[in-house]
């Protein structure tokens, strides 16, 4: 109910007569409402005798208002656009920030986004970060996605798919010749890793077979310009042979990589309504 209006009018009542006064005609009213005919001259109906006076004047041959409801539809239109403008704020409050620290799967990302945007009317803000499990615990963000395995008793991890990895080199480096690389032949390498989020480190390979040397980073761009100066090679999803990440660099399939598990993070004292639609939409659903 309206509140301040006599009991019983709604707001499909307001809706119902603003769309027969804009459009002078209960067929093409009912059409875009998508109700029947009949449905619409009841709810019409029930508005003029909630409000006691006669809105539409039914007996020429087109749908004319008549001076009361000229007078009433000046205050149903301004109600009905705070109700839009009220709806609009509350789903604009309800957008999930998704954090990531670099290179969203493609076509994941923009199918999900779409999907969901499309199904809520919400919105997906994109925060990239560099540690987004640690923003989500604090917070900072609803839900991450996350390459690799998540140990944290505090998150629940939903699985979205697996990726390949590929090796990253520059231009000049040795393997630049070379059509493959065995997975057991990476430790053979300068490795170089971004300890911070990095999909692939010594920790890949069993005690033993690991890189010899390794060349700590602590974000994507310390990674990427000390694999574009050969300083060593580095793993990467597949997807990043997609992108230009760099234009001196250089990729190289990996025989017998493990896949990389691609998932969302997030606390479950965070999983409301509107972060259950979009985990739904990012699986597909």
């Amino acid at each position: 109910m309206v509140e301040g209006t006599p009991a019983g009018i709604e707001f499909r009542h307001l809706r119902a007569f603003a769309s027969v006064a804009r459009l002078a005609s209960f067929t093409h009213a009912a059409q875009e409402l998508a109700i029947t005919q009949p449905a619409l001259s009841r709810t019409v109906r029930q508005l003029e005798q909630l409000l006691r006076v006669t809105l539409l004047d039914r007996s020429s041959r087109h749908v004319e208002l008549t001076e009361a409801g000229r007078a009433f539809l000046e205050h149903t239109l301004r109600v009905l656009a705070e109700l839009d403008r009220g709806v609009g704020a509350a789903r604009r409050r309800g957008a999930v920030k998704l954090g990531f620290s670099w290179l969203l799967p493609t076509p994941w990302a923009q199918e999900t986004v779409a999907r969901f945007e499309h199904a809520t009317g919400s919105s997906v803000d994109l925060v990239r970060i560099d540690d987004p499990l640690a923003a989500v615990q604090r917070e900072m963000v609803d839900v991450a996605l996350v390459r690799g395995p998540v140990r944290s008793s505090r998150l629940q991890v939903v699985h979205l798919f697996d990726e390949d990895r590929v090796a990253v080199f520059a231009e000049t480096f040795p393997l630049a010749v070379e059509p493959e690389l065995a997975w057991a032949d990476v430790p053979n390498w300068p490795l170089v890793v971004n300890v911070v989020n990095g999909t692939t480190g010594p920790w890949s390979w069993p005690e033993g077979q690991r890189p010899a040397t390794v060349v700590e980073t602590a974000n994507f761009d310390e990674w990427i310009e000390s694999v574009a100066t050969g300083r060593g090679l580095g793993v990467v999803p597949e997807v990043a042979v997609r992108r230009n990440i760099h234009p001196t660099v250089r990729f190289l399939p990996i025989a017998g990589a493990p896949a990389i598990p691609v998932a969302l993070a997030f606390l479950p004292s965070a999983n409301g309504p509107v972060l259950r639609q979009f985990v739904e939409a990012a699986i597909g659903r």
